[in-house]
């Protein structure tokens, strides 16, 4: 349990920006806080809890198994998302696992508590349907690619996801940090490590990557985007 008063704060909780401060205070006070260790479950798939997550500090995977124990990522939840409230929201057992990426820092509500937050500020319940809709439009577009694109391209196009949100260096490349881990991105888009490695090697290769210290670095994101492309028909 997070017992120090400096983690107990919602404010950089996207989903609560539309309250004011002296409301997510509010909220802040109604949640059970607690700190996990990297690779510690928060959520167990199929288990009947409904309590809805705020992610603090740190970061969370949500995967889900196959049967012959196969780990498939489905997305990282950094500081500021929410987890967990599909099951809130329509009362069935949670449909995947969480677990703390580096140590985490997460407050969470009970479903009854969160959906007197919704049916209270209508801003929060629409900023709830957002992201619900993102999370099928994301859906919609793995789907996709695992129908239509080969392992190598399904790599390519995780890796064009990755450059979105990554910082440029002084050159103006997308810089991706911490160099992304070959086993997360084969859970992602669900191939093996080798596969990745490989694919890794070729664009290094051909000068589209470069592994820097801290960083993959990507030198040229619209060779990328048209390698990705090319395969989807865009």
């Amino acid at each position: 349990m997070v017992t120090d008063a400096a983690y107990r704060t919602l404010d950089g909780v996207k989903l609560l920006e539309s309250l004011l401060p002296a409301e997510r205070e509010t909220v802040a006070a109604q949640c059970r806080w607690r700190r996990y260790l990297p690779g510690e479950q928060i959520i167990d798939r199929q288990s009947d809890s409904r309590d809805v997550f705020f992610v603090v500090s740190g970061a969370v995977r949500v995967v889900i198994y196959s049967l012959s124990g196969r780990e498939v990522a489905l997305d990282d939840i950094h500081a500021g998302g929410v987890f967990g409230e599909l099951a809130a929201l329509d009362g069935n057992p949670r449909s995947a696992s969480v677990m703390a990426v580096g140590e985490t820092t997460v407050a969470s509500l009970t479903h009854e508590q969160f959906f007197t937050l919704l049916r209270g500020h209508p801003d929060v319940a629409l900023a709830v349907m957002q992201r619900l809709a993102n999370i099928v439009r994301t859906a919609t577009t793995r789907i996709l690619d695992l129908s239509t694109l080969g392992a190598n391209n399904r790599v390519h196009a995780d890796l064009l996801q990755l450059t979105r949100s990554a910082p440029l260096t002084a050159e103006g490349f997308a810089a991706i940090s911490p160099i992304p881990v070959h086993s997360d991105i084969a859970a992602r888009v669900s191939t093996t490590r080798e596969t990745v490695a490989r694919v890794l090697n070729d664009l290094s290769r051909k000068k589209i990557v470069r592994r820097d210290q801290n960083a993959l670095v990507v030198l040229d994101v619209e060779r990328l985007s048209e390698m990705v492309e090319e395969v989807r028909g865009e």
